[in-house]
């Protein structure tokens, strides 16, 4: 959320005013990384609530159907130096399994950009489903 573009906002968040870069940046680097992690499901757990059975997908297909695929996220290497990707790049990659009946993210992932896509578990997959995924999911070997 861009914070300058929404300092009328910040009154309903108990927030005075508007806040530099720096401090979130010190209150972020305090906060144990399982709060956003419980956030996130929280909201995916409450969106799959407020939107079950309002499909965007009208295909006439019965069984579930998930859509899976992976984007890489450029960062700074001199930040992340654990996550070189390239010589002078860093990056690492989120895999992203998601509900395509209600357009719900149902799994996300984020790792090593090194990491090859068909090693990538996405558990709790019910029976009787169909799967949507590009060609760096499947290994011939």
């Amino acid at each position: 959320m861009c914070i300058g573009a929404n300092t009328k906002k910040l009154y309903h968040l108990g927030i005075g005013r508007a806040m530099s870069k720096s401090t979130l940046n010190r209150a972020n680097k305090k906060q144990d990384w399982r709060i956003y992690r419980d956030l996130a499901l929280s909201l995916i757990s409450r969106a799959k609530e407020l939107y079950k059975g309002d499909s965007q997908l009208e295909v006439g297909i019965k069984d579930n159907v998930f859509i899976i695929d992976s984007s890489t996220i450029g960062l700074c290497l001199s930040l992340y130096p654990w996550s070189k990707f390239r010589k002078a790049k860093a990056a690492v990659k989120m895999h992203t399994k998601m509900d395509a009946k209600n357009s719900i993210p149902d799994f996300i992932h984020i790792g090593r950009q090194d990491a090859r896509c068909q090693r990538t578990r996405h558990d709790r997959l019910p029976g009787q489903c169909l799967l949507c995924k590009d060609r760096g999911y499947l290994d011939f070997e």
